[in-house]
């Protein structure tokens, strides 16, 4: 029992970063991944977001850890125009590890309320509730009884002496969080003269969902977020600024990640036709405090976004992944640029 306690520790360990949430599905690109940084950034400043996010990391330590993720938020579009709306927002997440194939399932379901306090500011508070279903298999795993001491070779066929009491479970969760937004002279910001901020917080696993294959004892830490991002368009330069902090913190363990990102306009949204798509690029970096430098490019075309970004990881398990962190891609679909005319502004009709 002590040996699969140990490989099941250490799959945990390889999975998280030296100081980072261990217990959670991870993405270094947080604005890609909104609905799990706090339910309250549902639809604040879009009608329709859709993102796909792959990330694969640990490679070169072991069996590589892999995440995918899809998220769609939808607002009440009758309720849009006025002066508070309502917005639902669905994700689920997937990740594998080892060759126990140590996983999770993690699908959930966010409501939103939105209202305008300003012309240029909006506040929003937003409940998630979900489902999160753990799972291993250890019939790929050795183990000391299944070597042979006399032929100094591995057996398969000799028995382990190992059972493992559980190889799933599963518990609720729920989570919730408040964001203020700013927006001012989005209409234009792709023209340089507009900003934007979001500031929040929030918190998961209100529930104390189940955290342990042994025991029941074990519980998941309620997990907190703090973070700031903004966009701030330098007027004739062609460029906006965007820089970012999240910090979390999950019982013992928290994550500090500050970024920043320079955003090259290449064209600019047309205001009045469909004839100019807007287009620009950003690059950057994000750095894990202590963990990781996260260089990160991001590409904008009209309502869609790719982004990449890939952690170079020198953390105190940097000699086995030799700076060899994780590679992270991102797909998004929204129904407005994210810059150009009608960038969420508090100001203007929700056409978009």
């Amino acid at each position: 029992m002590k040996h699969i306690k140990k490989t099941v520790t250490l799959l945990l360990f390889v999975a998280a970063s030296s100081i980072g949430v261990a217990q959670d599905i991870h993405f270094s690109q947080y604005s890609e991944a909104p609905v799990g940084v706090n339910p309250a950034l549902i639809c604040t400043s879009y009608d329709t977001r859709a993102i796909l996010g792959y990330r694969s990391q640990w490679g070169s330590v072991a069996k590589a850890y892999s995440t995918y993720g899809v998220s769609f938020e939808q607002v009440f579009k009758h309720l849009k125009l006025r002066k508070s709306y309502l917005a639902i927002g669905a994700s689920i997440y997937r990740d594998m590890a080892g060759d126990a194939k140590l996983g999770s399932i993690m699908p959930s379901v966010g409501l939103n309320y939105t209202t305008k306090v300003s012309r240029t500011a909006k506040f929003s508070g937003g409940l998630q509730a979900g489902a999160i279903y753990r799972s291993i298999n250890v019939d790929n795993l050795r183990w000391d009884n299944q070597y042979d001491a006399t032929a100094y070779q591995y057996d398969p066929s000799r028995p382990s002496g190992e059972a493992t009491p559980h190889s799933a479970f599963y518990s609720f969760d729920v989570g919730a969080g408040v964001n203020y937004h700013y927006a001012k002279s989005e209409r234009y910001i792709s023209a340089q003269d507009g900003s934007k901020c979001d500031v929040g917080i929030a918190a998961y696993h209100f529930a104390i969902p189940a955290n342990s294959f042994f025991t029941a004892s074990e519980k998941l830490y309620t997990k907190y977020i703090g973070y700031f991002n903004a966009d701030i368009g330098i007027k004739t330069a062609g460029i906006a600024l965007v820089p970012s902090l999240v910090y979390m913190r999950q019982g013992p363990s928290e994550e500090i990640t500050p970024g920043f990102l320079f955003k090259y306009i290449i064209e600019d949204q047309a205001t009045y036709t469909k004839l100019k798509k807007a287009c620009a690029i950003s690059f950057g970096a994000y750095y894990r405090v202590r963990d990781a430098i996260i260089p990160t490019a991001l590409i904008q075309y009209d309502t869609w976004a790719l982004g990449v970004a890939y952690d170079i990881n020198f953390s105190q398990l940097s000699p086995a992944s030799k700076l060899k962190g994780g590679l992270e891609i991102s797909l998004r679909y929204n129904t407005s640029p994210g810059y150009g005319k009608a960038l969420g502004n508090s100001a203007t009709r929700a056409t978009h």
